[in-house]
């Protein structure tokens, strides 16, 4: 059956009609939309949507729908799906490190304007593929400190304070729209984070003496996961403003945000089957090669429901380790998960808040090709 677009009031209501033994993605775009509109609302100023978070072409085109204008790209292709699909979109390369080639793709076939670096060596790169300035904006990336977010992100990218004061005055003097970024880390928990790295924008500006057009603070609002409920969202704007209203920012410089997880993670479920029960074994047909590679990378821990097709659970439940489908032993959930005690064999279980870095991060290791998307109705799987 081709599921391709396949629209369902609900997740169990999926099983009835196509009892899947492949996994499925059931997206919920009013859930994206409420999203959406909780940064367009709340934020002041542009908000990007990371498309690497999950970049499949029906979360953008429901994103889009709900007012993003703007995404930002790390890749020649993420720059073109984008482009094709949205032309009057806005996009930003906002990868530190990018090949020649897609710089020149970028800027010649797409018109990007927009780029990010931390080292005089890719401004070289910049002007030797583009040309100096011509009214693009570059913006410095900083290197911030840790605020127990679950990937650092400052481990890989980001510029010192002194040499951060140096790019951004070469920057300037090069004939570009200057700017600084920064990226507090993928599921940050701390809203000090933005002060503190607010603070160091605020000094670095200063010691440059270079006013700032463009000012981009980045991602890593949270979502909530099982046993994972940092504060909302609100807070976090609220850390940002308060930091806003103590820097010397000209009137017209350019405010953004680049949220990924906190824009889609609650949008999806995962729907999976039980293949195969071996005492408190369950083996199912999705794992950490494809949609749940976070249970181990970042230790998310999502909220599990189990469906039955014509049937009843035990209301007595007890705890499984959770292998995925490869041949891999590798291939196990670093954690057990309650479920109940006489789940079998065809049964299913869904996995809600896995809309970030899931079927983004999906490998074909062993053939196993997770690919299929459906549209719900009903609320999110929240835990």
């Amino acid at each position: 059956m081709d599921n391709k677009n396949a629209h369902f009031a609900s997740v169990q209501s999926v099983i009835e009609t196509i009892e899947p033994g492949y996994p499925v993605y059931c997206l919920r775009p009013a859930e994206l939309r409420r999203c959406a509109k909780l940064f367009l609302d709340n934020f002041p100023g542009r908000v990007l949507y990371a498309v690497k978070c999950n970049p499949h072409l029906d979360v953008l085109k429901a994103l889009y729908g709900a007012g993003i204008r703007h995404f930002d790209t790390a890749s020649l292709v993420e720059v073109a799906t984008v482009r094709e699909n949205f032309p009057d979109a806005d996009t930003y390369f906002m990868h530190p490190v990018k090949p020649r080639a897609a710089i020149l793709g970028a800027h010649n076939v797409y018109g990007v304007a927009h780029w990010v670096i931390d080292h005089d060596s890719e401004l070289d790169k910049m002007i030797q593929v583009t040309g100096p300035g011509n009214g693009q904006v570059v913006l410095v990336r900083i290197h911030t400190e840790s605020f127990g977010a679950a990937y650092e992100l400052s481990d890989k990218f980001g510029a010192s304070n002194e040499q951060a004061v140096s790019l951004l005055k070469r920057v300037a003097k090069e004939g570009y729209q200057p700017g600084l970024a920064f990226h507090i880390g993928s599921q940050c928990r701390n809203p000090d984070a933005f002060r503190h790295a607010l603070a160091k924008v605020a000094d670095i500006t200063e010691k440059a003496d270079t006013p700032l057009q463009y000012l981009d603070v980045g991602g890593g609002f949270p979502a909530h996961y099982q046993e994972d409920h940092p504060p909302e969202f609100i807070k976090f704007v609220d850390a940002i403003k308060e930091s806003l209203g103590k820097l010397n920012l000209r009137g017209d410089c350019v405010l953004m945000c680049e949220p990924g997880r906190a824009l889609v993670a609650s949008s999806t479920s995962l729907l999976t089957q039980v293949h195969l029960r071996k005492d408190n074994a369950l083996y199912i047909n999705d794992g950490i090669y494809h949609s749940l590679s976070e249970t181990v990378s970042a230790n998310i821990k999502y909220p599990v429901r189990p469906h039955r097709l014509g049937g009843s659970f035990s209301e007595h439940t007890q705890a499984y380790t959770l292998f995925g489908p490869t041949c891999d032993c590798e291939d196990v959930l670093p954690y057990t998960v309650e479920l109940p005690s006489d789940i079998a064999e065809g049964d299913w279980i869904e996995f809600g808040q896995i809309g970030a870095y899931s079927n983004a991060l999906c490998t074909k290791f062993n053939g196993f090709e997770m690919e299929t998307f459906v549209t719900v109705d009903e609320p999110p799987l929240m835990g």
